[in-house]
């Protein structure tokens, strides 16, 4: 099945890029990044207006005084947004200009969210929790295709293993396996698998090669100043590159990039 988000569909023969910065900090950085991820080649936007973080005193997303900065931004670059909800309220407040809704990876067992989100008619981005299994990603899937919703597309971000050496463990078998065993559209967050900007690169390839219908990165202006996970994030210039590098790999297996 494919899931459509504005006019891009996801999960047909071609690989969708989704970029942006992990948070929205001000509407220069939201601007600059955006037109810079579109012009590589990217045809959806990402950016949080609210963060979850382990940490209470961590940067916790711009809310409601970014609201009219992003519609003002996503009318100029012509890009649909997806952007994670933490609370069935916040869907209310940005259903006007969001245009997917991510589950982040520590809601996934949320299952009040779930089912509310069922209810919804915009397409949900359903992260893997980072300890869960696999079956039980498929089941909170489910949770929000039974509420009536069908357009969920499931986002692998890795997960806890022994290793300490990256953020987390990017799981490709899953990968495969929800692409053979479900009827959901899959894609890759290799931002949050890994956690190092140096890897995200390689780890866009490796979706691609596994037969992903499309990444989720993090790109932005200056990743040392970013307000959350500057240490994965792409610059500009860095996802340029990418960019080129992943055209040659999806062109080894028959496939383009998707366009705006």
């Amino acid at each position: 099945m494919t899931v459509q988000i504005g006019k891009i569909k996801i999960g047909g023969p071609e690989f969708t890029v989704i970029a942006g910065p992990c948070s929205i900090e001000s509407e220069n950085q939201f601007r600059t990044t955006s037109q810079s991820v579109k012009n590589a080649g990217a045809s959806l936007l990402r950016g949080g207006i609210w963060k979850m973080r382990t940490s209470p005193t961590a940067f916790q997303g711009l809310g409601e005084s970014s609201f009219e900065f992003i519609k003002k931004v996503k009318a100029e670059i012509g890009l649909s947004l997806v952007s994670e909800v933490t609370d069935i309220r916040q869907v209310e407040e940005i259903s006007s200009f969001v245009d997917a809704f991510q589950v982040g990876a520590r809601n996934m067992h949320n299952y009040s969210l779930l089912k509310d989100l069922g209810k919804q008619e915009k397409p949900i981005l359903l992260k893997r929790n980072f300890s869960a299994y696999i079956d039980e990603w498929l089941k909170a899937a489910e949770y929000i295709t039974q509420g009536g919703n069908k357009n969920v597309i499931l986002c692998e971000r890795g997960i806890r293993t022994f290793e300490k050496a990256t953020r987390n463990t990017l799981d490709l078998n899953a990968v495969v396996y929800a692409k053979k065993h479900s009827q959901f559209p899959v894609i890759v967050d290799p931002s949050h698998a890994v956690g190092i900007a140096d890897l995200v690169s390689p780890l866009c390839y490796a979706a691609a090669a596994a037969g992903a219908d499309g990444i989720i990165v993090e790109v932005h202006p200056n990743p040392a100043e970013a307000k959350s996970d500057g240490d994965q994030a792409l610059t500009l210039e860095n996802f340029d590159t990418m960019m080129v590098q992943l055209k040659k790999v999806l062109h080894a297996f028959d496939r383009t990039l998707t366009t705006a």
